[in-house]
């Protein structure tokens, strides 16, 4: 969190309050944990749809016959739809607000969930399948700005951080997804999950309130997003979550394929490992939360983007998995799960209140693409040079700059204060 002796004017005059006794936190409204648990468990369902075909791409790739790059394509094109789909949706929550949005696109994310599981034989029906399960990957644009809304600026960073616990659903994913379908049945986990968006969908429609006196957009869809995009702080927040939240992303639909190929796991280990990564990364983001509430959040992103970058570079050597590989990889998802709660710790610093979820779209579909442009790299380097160390070289890189980035620019806007409207 900035702290007030380091405010800034754009003439880089301190802003500072005079000396004088420290105002009491503003109390937290009533009902805001409801919401906060309601926002959470509808992230974590929206999210467990949302990653319903990665755990299975090497069972697809065999079913249908794909090459590498194919398989990326099909566990990557669920990320950009969900990344893109984040900018009309997080405008949509700022309009009509998070009560209606919640149910709308939790039971239309019903559809693309049976259509995969009972429907789609072919790679181009799967690709058609997951462009309309990314409408999953969209519900986290409708949580930020009803968490927003609900807590005072002094409580935003860990509320959005345990908000961000949501995450946890790829995670289940993972565990649950190649175990039902190898001892239940290939439509198992998909019926499950349709079932569980269902439930949640009437149960938000009853449950969920939008905060008293929340600022509701005004203007068109364009005209908002256009001025919301215009901000310093979008373009500089989207390239941080690009590559915090992006990596997590990446590496929570890929690394399957990446421990199958590069160290020749069975399907079912790789997806155990792989959701001990995520849920590693989930519960980090509360943390990186967290500690923006208490230290410089420019500072708290430093530190986990140099991690990132050491850490991809000791990953990009190929040592054995046990220890070190385990060790960097497990790294990783402790350093990108925090880096994503700090980042959303500045949204919650910078961007107006009035466009937090038009702003929280915006970084959110950076995120999401961060996502989606990493496994088609590593599917690429992987069909020509039959190895990824390329790839992750290519994040230690990504890494270091984005430290720099962070320590320069980005702390500049920081220490001027929030974003004017």
């Amino acid at each position: 969190m900035v702290r007030p002796d380091d405010a800034r004017d754009g003439a880089g005059r301190s802003t500072a309050p005079p000396p004088g006794p420290t105002p009491a936190p503003a109390p937290t409204p009533t009902g805001s944990t409801r919401n906060l648990v309601l926002a959470t468990v509808g992230f974590f369902i929206n999210f467990w749809a949302w990653a319903l075909i990665s755990p299975l791409g090497s069972a697809y790739r065999d079913r249908l016959d794909l090459t590498a790059f194919q398989q990326s394509a099909l566990v990557a094109v669920p990320v950009i739809v969900g990344s893109l789909g984040r900018i009309p949706v997080g405008a949509l929550t700022d309009r009509v607000g998070a009560r209606v949005m919640f149910p709308v696109v939790s039971i239309l994310t019903v559809l693309p969930v049976l259509y995969v599981g009972f429907v789609a034989e072919s790679f181009v029906a799967m690709i058609v399948g997951g462009f309309f399960l990314g409408l999953g990957g969209t519900a986290f644009a409708i949580g930020v700005p009803l968490v927003n809304a609900w807590y005072p600026p002094a409580r935003r960073g860990i509320a959005l951080g345990i908000f961000g616990l949501g995450m946890g659903g790829t995670a289940v994913s993972s565990f649950t997804t190649v175990r039902l379908t190898n001892t239940v049945g290939p439509e198992a986990p998909f019926v499950i999950v349709a079932c569980v968006l269902a439930v949640y969908a009437v149960l938000a429609a009853l449950l969920v309130r939008d905060a008293p006196g929340r600022p509701q957009a005004q203007g068109s869809f364009l005209a908002r997003t256009w001025a919301t995009a215009k901000l310093p702080a979008t373009g500089q927040l989207s390239v941080l979550y690009a590559v915090g939240f992006g990596g997590f992303v990446a590496f929570s639909v890929y690394l399957p394929t990446y421990l199958t190929n590069a160290y020749d796991l069975a399907q079912e280990d790789a997806a155990l490992r792989t959701a001990g990564f995520v849920v590693l990364a989930v519960l980090m983001r509360p943390v990186g939360g967290g500690l923006t509430d208490r230290y410089d959040a420019t500072r708290v992103l430093v530190v986990c983007f140099l991690g990132i970058a050491v850490l991809a570079a000791v990953a990009a050597v190929e040592l054995p998995l046990v220890p070190i590989g385990t060790i960097a990889f497990l790294g990783l998802a402790a350093l990108l799960g925090a880096s994503s709660g700090a980042v959303f710790g500045l949204v919650a610093l910078l961007a107006p209140a009035e466009k937090v979820g038009a702003v929280t779209g915006l970084v959110g579909a950076a995120g999401g693409l961060g996502g989606f442009v990493p496994p088609l790299i590593m599917g690429a380097v992987y069909d020509r040079t039959g190895d990824y160390t390329i790839g992750l070289g290519l994040l230690a890189v990504v890494g270091l700059l984005t430290a720099w980035f962070t320590r320069g620019p980005v702390r500049r806007s920081a220490r001027a204060g929030r974003a004017p409207a």
